[in-house]
């Protein structure tokens, strides 16, 4: 390990961007790429800066930072979610638009990666304060974004409507109805049936093919779900419609959990209503972090970024460990993982639902024909199940781990592209 590889591991705060440079140069090293394409795909091509002022219900004028990074548009125009957290900064959003190059080249779907986000708690915010914060966003990135040079979407703490904000503001910018700029809107104005579901909707997929390749069905295997925000809630849905026994959820307030398995009904009530901590206090993990270590057949980590690293790697006692997070899992921990013969089907694979359907919406969007949703989700199995069987060989064809084999298929592909457009 370096010295910079040991300083990042034992801070809490690892810097995503530094450990998604360091996973492209893993796959690089493997593939044997030149140093020239190396060092383009391991920066974005472009980053904007904006801050742009919001009148506030109490009159009063407030001014907010916000970011969106492009990081490769050599297959096609960038794609990727905005967040409104308090804790965005620059690096985050460029190693969330260079996850989702790769995101989008593993699924092989015709997008880069991008990402956005602005530096604000929507939990403090009215609704009226929330959509001149989103409207105010579009404003300012307006000159960049676009149905052919990036498209948006919604990510930690934006919603549906937020989306249908911002491409109303786009359209009155450009004067014309223009859908295809964002994805994940309402279906009223050009959202896709499914969408909603379908990050939680492709993780089942790919633990589902993960399970068959171990011998094993979704029938009664345990999972816990650190994060019930959209993608851990429905897909513990899911995965208990098809027999799983759910026995552990947290989120920001606690975690429960239950080896007999949890009343989910009751849970979701909870989560919905007065928080998840008013479910039989008998079943309170007094550290929600132990959620990650329980003995589980499945894991997912569905909250943020570097939440298993070297420090509690070799804890972790789950066989499948499935990212519908972006970045939970540290570089170092990924290799403790990998030799402990844990599986992890990485984020840029588990999570690739959602932008996979985020295509199809921006596909509907362009041809102003809109598909079923049994025929949404047909495609996305496909999409997911076949996208996981190529890493699956891969894997097994360079005995590496399947993060490294699904950067693998997607540098490969980028770097085609590179060479086909006369870039390198």
């Amino acid at each position: 390990m370096t010295m910079l590889q040991e300083e990042l591991e034992t801070t809490e705060n690892v810097n995503p961007y530094q450990t998604v440079q360091t996973q492209i140069e893993t796959a690089a090293a493997i593939l044997g790429l030149e140093r020239d394409i190396v060092e383009i795909l391991k920066r974005p091509k472009r980053v904007l800066c904006v801050n742009f002022s919001v009148k506030m219900d109490d009159g009063s004028v407030r001014v907010f930072e916000g970011f969106r990074s492009q990081h490769n548009d050599a297959i096609g125009p960038t794609k990727g979610g905005i967040r409104f957290h308090p804790d965005v900064n620059m690096d985050e959003v460029k190693a969330l638009s260079m996850w989702m190059t790769f995101k989008c080249g593993v699924v092989n779907l015709p997008y880069g990666g991008g990402k956005g986000g602005v530096i604000c708690d929507p939990h403090t915010l009215s609704k009226g304060e929330l959509e001149r914060v989103s409207r105010g966003f579009m404003e300012a990135i307006a000159d960049i974004v676009g149905p052919e040079k990036d498209i948006p979407a919604p990510d930690v703490y934006t919603t549906p409507q937020i989306m249908g904000w911002m491409m109303d503001t786009f359209s009155r910018i450009k004067g014309s109805f223009s859908p295809g700029v964002i994805t994940g809107k309402p279906l009223i104005v050009g959202g896709s049936k499914g969408r909603n579901e379908a990050t939680a909707r492709g993780c089942v997929f790919t633990i589902a093919e993960a399970l068959k390749d171990a011998g094993k069905q979704l029938q009664n295997a345990t999972v816990a779900i650190q994060g019930f925000g959209n993608a851990g809630r429905i897909a513990a849905t899911l995965l208990a419609a098809q027999g799983c026994k759910i026995v552990a959820v947290s989120d920001s307030k606690g975690a429960l959990y239950n080896p007999q398995g949890l009343d989910l009904a009751q849970v979701t009530q909870l989560k919905d209503t007065t928080g998840i901590m008013n479910y039989d206090a008998r079943y309170h993990l007094q550290n929600p972090q132990d959620i990650l270590e329980l003995d589980v057949d499945i894991l997912i980590p569905a909250a943020l970024e570097n939440v298993i690293t070297r420090k509690n790697a070799d804890k972790i006692k789950a066989r499948i460990v499935a990212e519908a997070a972006n970045g939970p899992t540290t570089p170092e921990a990924d290799k403790v993982l990998f030799q402990k013969g844990i599986l992890v089907i990485p984020d840029i694979l588990a999570n690739a639902g959602g932008v996979t359907v985020s295509y199809f919406e921006w596909v509907q969007n362009l041809m102003n024909y809109y598909w079923s949703e049994e025929e949404v989700n047909q495609k996305l199995r496909d999409v997911m199940v076949h996208s996981y069987r190529a890493v699956h060989d891969l894997a097994a064809e360079y005995k590496t781990d399947f993060r490294t084999a699904a950067y693998m298929i997607s540098l490969k592909r980028v770097t085609e592209a590179m060479k086909a457009r006369g870039w390198v």
